[in-house]
């Protein structure tokens, strides 16, 4: 039986003797990365600096919400605004794969120029079990690779600390949860962020509809929650698809792009079953969509894939 007082105590002790110097660590505002940072910074003090990336992929609002929670956190931190960095980077990349590689290795070379200016010698990562296990490791194929995981270049310089690695979802949140950090019940949201839910080039342009239709399903599903419509789903999101389709606007034929609504349910990350949301709930989400959005927008679609097959996120 996992026991997460026990875990705490035993990882604060561990992380004294392997960090001896300065060291960084990524913090996206999830789960995994939040509960890492409080444990190091437990452990080592403003030794550690607590780093927020913005890629360009962020979802709306995230930058000031991951800000006020790393103030309420008192941990040492910085915010580093990359976005033209990561929309140069992904210019014209359309493979899934190499999407995530080049993700990575961005984040990596912001973090040797922030370690540097640091001083620090070490990279810490909230990389949990589902992350290695579905990234392969020569014996296992490679599901996707995930950013912490795939995306590390290979003459990385920074000592690597992943004090999480063994523990899954479940685990995590309760570790969150005996640390008393309010994203605890947070949904999970992936290191690349908005990009691989883009499926196709993860330009400006696309980032900002896909942001603008993950907004309203996660507003419409949090809402629908509360009101005691359903349960809220373990993971909900919006995914832009590479496709367009006729559609009407008033009497005029219009040719729009295409949003899938992605809900799952799930323990630990490594299988789901998708959610069985109520159509009074999706009928409000893709009128809401169609309209706010019709610019661009012009039809809703829901998932209802399980994974396996499917995995949770699209790419």
């Amino acid at each position: 039986m996992f026991n997460a007082d026990a875990f705490i105590n035993e990882t604060i002790e561990s992380l004294k003797q392997e960090i001896q110097g300065n060291a960084i660590i990524a913090c996206s505002g999830g789960v995994d990365s939040t509960v890492t940072a409080v444990l190091v910074s437990r452990a080592i003090g403003d030794r550690l600096l607590t780093i927020y990336v913005n890629n360009g992929f962020m979802r709306k609002g995230e930058d000031e919400e991951v800000q006020k929670m790393l103030t309420d956190l008192n941990v040492n931190f910085q915010i580093i605004d990359a976005s033209e960095e990561f929309y140069k980077a992904l210019q014209g990349v359309l493979d899934p794969e190499k999407k995530r590689k080049i993700i990575g290795e961005k984040f990596i070379r912001i973090f040797e120029r922030s370690a540097k200016e640091f001083n620090a010698e070490y990279l810490v990562q909230g990389t949990i079990a589902p992350d290695w296990i579905e990234s392969g490791d020569g014996v296992r194929d490679t599901i996707k690779s995930h950013h912490n995981v795939g995306g590390l270049p290979e003459d990385m310089k920074l000592k690597i600390v992943e004090p999480m690695y063994d523990l899954y979802k479940d685990e995590v949140r309760e570790v969150a949860r005996a640390l008393n950090i309010k994203v605890s019940e947070r949904q999970p949201f992936p290191g690349p962020a908005l990009a691989i839910r883009v499926i196709g080039e993860a330009n400006r342009e696309n980032a900002a509809i896909v942001r603008d239709a993950c907004a309203i399903v996660e507003e419409e599903l949090e809402k629908a929650s509360l009101e005691g419509k359903m349960v809220r789903p373990w993971q909900y999101f919006a995914v832009l698809l590479p496709c367009q389709s006729v559609g009407v606007q008033g009497d005029n034929r219009a040719y729009g792009k295409t949003i899938a609504i992605r809900a799952v349910e799930s323990i630990d990350g490594m299988s789901a079953a998708y959610s069985r949301i109520p159509y009074e709930v999706l009928d409000k989400i893709s009128m809401r969509i169609t309209r706010e959005m019709k610019q661009n927008i012009n039809r809703v679609v829901y998932d209802i894939t399980n994974k396996p097959p499917a995995t949770i996120e699209w790419e």
